[in-house]
């Protein structure tokens, strides 16, 4: 069955500037494309994301066209770098947002996020990268994607400044690329079990 993943790669860089989140999404992408899974890829600092806890915020607001391409997937990645311990500015804004339209329901009369698969990409220059994991996939479990074992994904350098994901050639580090491996595959098998068996609607319709 043909399935949809959409990644939001929430790295303050933006336009075509290289970025180290990026660069770990694409070996999760490399295996997304060997299973026929169709991925977008969004920077969301190229886009102008209101705040607020809303699925829409008016004029000048971009995320309604992002939130159609997330509401169309089957599999949601978050990638963050770690600042300060912590996930980035532009993630903690999509989880907002996201939450924002956690009211919404589908056909079913279930939220709208109920048979998707959610996961998590990480990197940065110091440790972070759980803490930023955990957060994130607590909230999209809260508001109803399905989390998989073993669905975060991280690099992180040594304590204080030096070569990030791409300098230091982090594709050779077998703990993240095994990881990756087992997020991609993971987040493949389990989206395709929501297909063929959907969450059944009983006990699980908003009133």
């Amino acid at each position: 069955m043909s399935l949809k993943a959409v990644v939001l790669n929430c790295s303050l860089k933006s336009g075509d500037e290289q970025s180290n989140t990026r660069a770990l999404i694409d070996e999760a992408v490399k295996i997304f494309d060997e299973k026929d899974v169709d991925t977008e890829i969004i920077r969301l600092s190229d886009y102008q994301i209101a705040y607020g806890i809303t699925d829409n915020a008016g004029n000048g607001d971009d995320w309604p066209q992002v939130f159609e391409k997330i509401k169309a997937a089957d599999i949601l990645i978050i990638g963050t770098p770690v600042w300060l311990g912590e996930k980035s500015s532009i993630a903690t804004l999509a989880i907002e947002r996201l939450y924002g339209g956690a009211g919404l329901t589908n056909e079913k009369g279930q939220y709208i996020y109920y048979n998707k698969v959610g996961g998590v990409v990480v990197t940065g220059n110091e440790d972070g990268a759980k803490e930023a994991a955990r957060s994130i996939l607590y909230g999209l479990s809260h508001i109803g994607f399905t989390i998989p074992p073993n669905v975060d994904t991280y690099w992180v350098g040594e304590a204080g400044p030096g070569p990030s994901f791409i300098e230091a050639e982090g594709t050779k580090n077998d703990f993240t690329i095994q990881h990756i491996k087992m997020m991609s595959h993971n987040l493949v098998h389990f989206a395709n079990m929501l297909k063929q068996q959907p969450i059944p609607a009983e006990g699980n319709v908003v009133r």
